[in-house]
């Protein structure tokens, strides 16, 4: 349709027709949430999103905290998210969190509003090189052109349609003219209505086939591997994976050591520490055969024993792209869904009578010291416990504070390397976090993400430098979907740099950087609870009174004040006493 055929309407209408051509077709395919950030350049895409039905909106006034609520709305429900904001630095501040995406696998769209070509690397205000903008970290790039009758409709629908079916991390670039506000009526024009009945059902423009996620080839070797000795590592899986991996593993009777982000409720728990023992090395070096399940591992014994470990074959299966495996094992890389793939591999072979009791169709365990050293390790850390509340307290007690039928959000840094070391969280209880890229940044507004993709209470627990880093993201946490707690671990300052072999010279001062604040003022700036308990009793209490808050009402910030180096110097003491045994 040419735009002699248009009747006369202003830049700004069409701009309105335009995004509402584009916000319609990312909801062909399963786009239910947006997140806007304000912002003038970006208005035809907010009028469009904030009148479609279909659609839940959510806002913030930081963009780069806008990014990570995507992510974890994306975490949380499984589906794409979609967000909006203005051009400039706006969109630049989108770069962690769709980096995060990139490296974990969730399907965020960034749609970044743009000036058109003629004021760009001219002077003009707010006016950046913006396509290209996230390398290669995008999977799926489009520039779009300006808004003009003279490309048809089904030009755009079908150019993202071809993005979208890759089901990657999609960065649309999207410039738009003045003027961008004018009549706010919806009237269907000729332009868009040359679509036809694809405005009246629910389907993309453009089929695109794609190979199906649950989609493997059976490893035809696979009936002679299982008969021997092997060992599963399981990595980020969801919780019904790590649930069924788990399953599995005890059916083979292979020993599973669980990443603190597996879900498989860590049969061998405490394997931080317990990899410290040299006993442990000599009955893992018997595995012939090793198995990996997801990626993103987090206790430094268990990367360090998977770097050296030299069986017959390694083998790592995630549905995610590249090799996933650093310290680039000779074997296999396996791409497929976890769930499809444990199903086209029994652990035992088909044939075996059904009368034959189950006990007795089971392998026997060929790793059974495994389980001792574990035993063990649970005994040296209880021997450590004190009645202060300390963070080796809380990373082993964790599992007494998470709510009912609830969530957790575990930050990064010595956090997640504690509740790892020396927690065990239930199998199938969901966890999330940012372990991809493994940065401090976002991390309060990935679990407000996580907390508003569904209607489960959520526990978020994060150091105070982490806190500090998204302070902004309180905000998001005025209004839930579900009662949550931040639970802030203030030991002043990033004492994960107390683990590793700083300068110890300027330790302080240029790594470890103590701040010395505390978070009462901040949770009175964004109107949230606020409790800092003085023991472990005191801090279950302050839980239960904020897993009653009603739906709808603001979250709780517990701030647990400890002694700076204490969780520290207690972990390294805890792993030298077990390496001594």
């Amino acid at each position: 349709m040419t735009k002699n055929a248009m009747p006369d309407a202003s830049s700004a209408e069409f701009n309105r027709h335009w995004a509402r051509v584009v916000l319609e077709t990312l909801t062909r395919h399963g786009v239910q949430h947006i997140c806007i950030a304000p912002g003038s350049r970006s208005t035809p895409l907010t009028l469009a999103a904030a009148g479609h039905p279909r659609l839940t909106r959510h806002t913030h006034f930081d963009e780069r905290g806008l990014g990570h609520l995507a992510l974890g709305l994306a975490k949380s429900t499984g589906g794409p998210v979609a967000v909006i904001v203005t051009s400039g630095t706006a969109a630049a501040n989108l770069y962690p969190a769709l980096i995060e995406a990139s490296l974990t696998g969730e399907r965020l769209i960034m749609l970044t509003a743009d000036r058109p070509p003629e004021l760009i690397d001219c002077g003009a205000n707010q006016a950046i090189r913006q396509p290209g903008l996230f390398a290669g970290f995008a999977g799926q790039s489009i520039n779009l052109p300006r808004p003009t009758p003279d490309i048809p409709a089904s030009w755009l629908v079908s150019t993202l349609d071809q993005a979208l079916s890759a089901r990657e991390t999609v960065h649309i670039n999207c410039p738009f003219a003045e003027p961008l506000y004018g009549s706010e009526e919806d009237d269907e024009d000729p332009w868009s209505s040359a679509l036809g009945a694809w405005w009246r059902d629910n389907r993309p423009w453009l089929a695109v086939s794609h190979p199906t996620d649950a989609h493997t080839v059976p490893v035809d070797d696979w009936d002679g591997w299982r008969r021997r000795k092997g060992v599963i590592i399981a990595g980020r899986l969801s919780a019904r994976e790590g649930v069924r991996l788990a399953e599995w593993a005890a059916e083979l009777g292979w020993p599973l050591i669980g990443d603190v982000l597996s879900q498989t409720g860590q049969p061998l728990p405490f394997a931080d520490l317990w990899l410290a023992d040299p006993a442990a090395g000599q009955c893992l070096q018997q595995a012939e055969l090793v198995i990996q399940f997801g990626g993103s591992l987090t206790g430094k014994r268990l990367l360090q024993w998977q770097a050296q470990c030299r069986p017959q074959e390694y083998w790592l299966v995630d549905p995610l792209p590249g090799r996933l495996d650093p310290a680039h094992h000779r074997g296999r890389r396996l791409h497929s869904a976890i769930g499809a793939w444990l199903d086209s591999h029994p652990p035992r072979a088909h044939s075996l009578p059904h009368s034959l009791p189950h006990s007795l169709q089971k392998e026997e365990p060929w790793a059974a010291p495994l389980e001792a050293l574990s035993r063990r390790a649970q005994r040296h850390i209880r021997a450590a416990m004190t009645d202060s509340l300390g963070e080796v307290e809380l990373a082993h007690r964790l599992v007494e504070l998470l709510p009912a039928d609830g969530r957790l959000f575990l930050g990064n840094s010595l956090a997640v390397r504690l509740v790892d070391a020396l927690g065990q969280l239930p199998a199938g209880y969901p966890v999330y976090g940012n372990r991809g890229a493994s940065g401090i940044d976002g991390l309060l507004s990935t679990a407000a993400g996580v907390l508003r993709g569904g209607d489960r209470p959520l526990l978020a627990l994060v150091g105070d430098l982490s806190a500090l880093y998204d302070l902004n993201a309180l905000a998001l946490f005025r209004q839930t979907t579900a009662p949550a707690v931040i639970l802030v671990v203030n030991n002043n300052g990033g004492q994960i740099f107390s683990l590793l072999p700083t300068p110890e010279t300027v330790r302080e001062q240029y790594y470890v950087m103590p701040q010395q604040v505390e978070f009462r003022h901040a949770a009175a700036l964004f109107g949230l609870h606020y409790a800092r308990p003085p023991n472990f009793s005191a801090l279950k209490s302050c839980m239960a009174d904020a897993w009653r808050q009603p739906t709808g009402g603001a979250a709780t910030l517990i701030e647990l004040a400890v002694p700076a180096h204490e969780g520290a110097d207690r972990f390294r003491s805890l792993v030298a006493g077990m390496a001594a045994v």
